[in-house]
C-alpha cells in the first residue's frame, strides 16, 4: 500500500499580510475622507457670503407686516390714534369711563354733602372732614372701621362704607385710600409689621368700596404705617387717634395728577 503524503505546509504564516495591507487600504481611505470633508471650497464660500448679506442688507419692499390668518379692517375713525402710535395701548371704551375736574365751589359741594350724610358720626367724633388744596379729606377714627391689629370691619363700619359707596359710585373723581396705625410694633405672619398693616386695611377698604359700586379704575389704595401721626404716640388716646382710614377724593379725575400736584 502506497503512503500518501500530506503537505503541512498551508501557507498559514503569511496570512497576517492580507489583513495587514486590507487595514492599511481602509485607514488611508478614512483620513481621504476626513481631508476631503475638512476642505472648504472658497469659492462657493465666497458666494454663500455675498448671497446671505444681500438678503439681510436690502431695503423691505413693504411696509405692512404679513399677515397670517384672518384679517379684521377697521376704518380710521375706529382705529383713532392707534393709527398713529401702534405701540401705545388702546384703552377699551367701556372701561374707560370719562373723567372730570372740580373747581373750588364744587369741591367745597362735596365736603358738604359728605358732611351731611355723617353729620351724626362727626358729632360722635368718629368721623372728620376737611377741605385740602385738591382733595376732599375724610377721616374714619379706628374705633369706627377696625378692632386694634386687625383687618376684619366692625359692625359698625359697613353702613359708613355703603353711605361712602352711594356717595362716591355717582362721581367719576379720583378716590385714594390710606391706610395708619399708632407706633405700636405688630409681628406676625399675617403682618410681619405696620407697613403690611396699614396696606391691608387701605385695601380692605377699597374693596369694599368696590362691593358697593365705586368704579375700580378710579381708586387706589396706600399704607404708611406708623409715619404719618396725627398726634404724639405716647397715650392711648393718643394712639387710638393715629389709628386711621383716610379716604381722600380728588378735585381731578386722574388721580395721579393729583398725587403729582
Amino acid at each position: 500500500m502506497r503512503r500518501v503524503r500530506r503537505d503541512t505546509n498551508d501557507g498559514g504564516q503569511d496570512r497576517w499580510l492580507v489583513s495587514y495591507a486590507d487595514f492599511i487600504t481602509l485607514l488611508f481611505a478614512f483620513f481621504v475622507v476626513m481631508y476631503s470633508i475638512s476642505s472648504v471650497n472658497e469659492g462657493k464660500y465666497k458666494v454663500l457670503s455675498e448671497t446671505l448679506e444681500g438678503v439681510f442688507n436690502t431695503r423691505p419692499k413693504s411696509v405692512e407686516p404679513i399677515q397670517v390668518g384672518e384679517l379684521t379692517y377697521r376704518t380710521e375713525h375706529e382705529r383713532g390714534a392707534d393709527a398713529l402710535h401702534p405701540l401705545v395701548a388702546r384703552h377699551d371704551p367701556v372701561l374707560e369711563k370719562p373723567k372730570q375736574d372740580v373747581d373750588d365751589d364744587q369741591l367745597e359741594e362735596i365736603a358738604g354733602e359728605f358732611a351731611e350724610t355723617f353729620e351724626d358720626l362727626i358729632y360722635e367724633d368718629k368721623v372728620s372732614i376737611r377741605v385740602l388744596d385738591h382733595w376732599v379729606e375724610i377721616t374714619l377714627k379706628d374705633k369706627a372701621v377696625f378692632d386694634s391689629a386687625g383687618v376684619i370691619p366692625t359692625d359698625q363700619a359697613f353702613p359708613i362704607i355703603q353711605k361712602l359707596g352711594r356717595l362716591l359710585k355717582t362721581r367719576r373723581n379720583g378716590v385714594l385710600i390710606e391706610g395708619h396705625t399708632d407706633n405700636f410694633r405688630i409681628n406676625t405672619d399675617a403682618y410681619p409689621s405696620n407697613w403690611e398693616l396699614s396696606v391691608a386695611r387701605a385695601a380692605t377698604f377699597l374693596r369694599l368700596l368696590s362691593i358697593e359700586g365705586v368704579p375700580e379704575n378710579n381708586m387706589a389704595a396706600i399704607g404708611y404705617g406708623e409715619y404719618r401721626p396725627l398726634v404724639r404716640n405716647d397715650t392711648p388716646k393718643g394712639r387710638s387717634e393715629n389709628r386711621r382710614i383716610v379716604v381722600l377724593i380728588s378735585r381731578f379725575g386722574d388721580l395721579r395728577r393729583s398725587l403729582l400736584n
